[in-house]
């Protein structure tokens, strides 16, 4: 299954890669992290592609890494 993994701590909510995920596969969570921001947090049963928009939009270098399934 093709994944994103968000590091909650680095990530500042600014949702542009909610906004560019052409699965909807990220959501701003209700949660806050260490530095005062809602993060966001990835929906596994979205159908993920791992296409890397949200990882290549993101301005937090290293928020998000992309994995994407070997079959």
């Amino acid at each position: 299954m093709n994944t994103v993994k968000v590091k909650e701590n680095e990530c500042k909510g600014c949702e542009i890669c909610i906004s560019v995920c052409p699965k909807s596969a990220l959501i701003l969570s209700k949660k806050i992290n260490l530095l005062g921001y809602n993060y966001v947090e990835f929906l596994e049963d979205k159908g993920c592609t791992a296409c890397s928009l949200c990882f290549l939009n993101c301005p937090e270098f290293g928020a998000l890494t992309v994995y994407k399934e070997v079959i």
